[in-house]
């Protein structure tokens, strides 16, 4: 039986408006087992950010508990939040936030370098998780000399680097054309075959049925929970029309 990678309890989240707390989030209660590759939805305004926050360790709960590979770290330092996210969780950002005047392989050092590791250590697991993504070619290239999908797949390489436990893709798709889009979560779904655990923060309902579960967040409560069959690979026009030809049909 898989462990459990992130498991929330009742978690609640107030921010202070003047004098009033505001709940982002009410008590929100779902596990993510070990290998499993599931997409985190809900509309804006629903907290699906202040918990993605909350399990990237970027923010603690008001309330509930939070445990991620079974440590109760609801309410780590800063500090401790810090050191443990750049060891156990890739993150994966819809703007890519690659630093400009670094190469693909110094950029996907950074977090290597946060973690103490030696320079040579850095440099031999930064190329080995760029072949690993197919882009061990453009380990020099800058980011302005990479296409958006390379520029995401560096950017999956660097979350990858540390070999975390989780993989946060926030929104990884919404600034590719939906032909790079299909091949980033053909890209996370090799990953996920390969062990890794993933979750996917989109408002996409189609990126969300390439995934074989979707939580669904609504006014600060998970209004859904549904595992499905993942719609992998997507069906696209050309298929459409290929199939229609085998038929003997042609488009109408």
């Amino acid at each position: 039986m898989a462990r459990d990678v992130v498991t929330l309890e009742q978690v609640r989240k107030a921010y202070r408006l003047a004098d009033t707390p505001f709940w982002a989030l009410k008590g929100v209660s779902f596990t993510v087992a070990a290998g499993e590759m599931m997409a985190l939805m809900g509309p804006s305004g629903s907290g699906k950010t202040t918990l993605m926050n909350i399990i990237g360790l970027l923010d603690t709960p008001t309330d509930g508990r939070y445990r991620l590979n079974g440590e109760d770290v609801s309410h780590l330092s800063e500090f401790d939040r810090a050191v443990l996210r750049n060891r156990t969780i890739g993150f994966v950002f819809q703007a890519f936030h690659l630093l400009p005047r670094l190469t693909a392989v110094e950029n996907v050092e950074t977090p290597l370098t946060y973690g103490g590791y030696h320079r040579r250590a850095r440099r031999r697991q930064a190329i080995d998780v760029l072949d690993r993504v197919g882009l061990a070619d453009k380990a020099g290239s800058l980011p302005a000399m990479l296409s958006g999908g390379e520029r995401q797949r560096v950017a999956v390489a660097r979350a990858l680097a540390t070999n975390p436990t989780l993989l946060l893709a926030d929104e990884p798709t919404g600034n590719l054309d939906t032909r790079t889009g299909n091949e980033i979560i053909a890209l996370f779904h090799q990953l996920n075959a390969e062990g890794a655990t993933i979750m996917i923060v989109t408002h996409e309902p189609d990126i969300a049925a390439q995934t074989a579960r979707t939580v669904r967040v609504r006014d600060g409560l998970v209004e859904a929970d549904e595992p499905h069959a993942a719609v992998w690979p997507p069906a696209t026009a050309g298929s459409h029309d290929a199939a229609a030809q085998r038929s003997g049909h042609g488009p109408e």
